[in-house]
């Protein structure tokens, strides 16, 4: 039996350059099948949704995510805001998942604060992205979550270095 630990640092991979997050990246499976309704149902939520994003200063995936989802608000006019490192913690904990790192992504109704569904715990592709989003709409207005939850597109874990793996990495020979 793998344990928790082990599988955590399977599931986790902090980078601290675009190097290294793209190497990840490239691993990741890029959505290519999309339900029809998908365009429709992101420009029909805009305004009832907000997706909330943690970020920190120097962090390589959340400037990749930040301009991933600045397209996605474009394209489908959702709100975007970051949310602190505390605010971060508490959705992740309401939702029983260890807290990572940054980025991680969620979507809520622009009503309810206490609604919230992961969308990504990492940077990841922008179509990825948005069919979480879609997921997470769908299962926020009433698909059942089990059903949104399996077709989510995995979480890549791909988050930034904090500084005490900085300082660590450093130090090794």
């Amino acid at each position: 039996m793998v344990g928790r630990e082990v599988a955590a640092r399977a599931a986790i991979h902090p980078v601290a350059t675009i190097t290294e997050m793209n190497s990840w990246l490239d691993r990741v499976p890029v959505t290519r099948a999309f339900p029809p309704d998908l365009g429709e149902t992101l420009r029909g939520q805009r305004g009832i949704f907000v997706i909330e994003v943690s970020t920190a200063p120097g962090c390589v995936p959340c400037a990749d995510l930040w301009t991933k989802l600045g397209s996605l608000r474009s394209h489908y006019g959702w709100e975007v805001r970051a949310i602190g490192e505390q605010e971060a913690m508490l959705h992740s904990g309401r939702l029983g998942l260890p807290w990572i790192g940054h980025p991680v992504v969620w979507a809520r109704p622009a009503a309810d604060q206490n609604r919230i569904v992961p969308v990504a715990i990492g940077t990841d592709h922008a179509p990825n992205l948005a069919r979480n989003l879609y997921l997470a709409a769908k299962m926020l207005t009433g698909v059942r979550p089990a059903v949104g939850v399996r077709a989510l597109s995995k979480f890549t874990g791909i988050v930034g270095v904090t500084p005490t793996e900085q300082s660590r990495s450093r130090a090794r020979p």
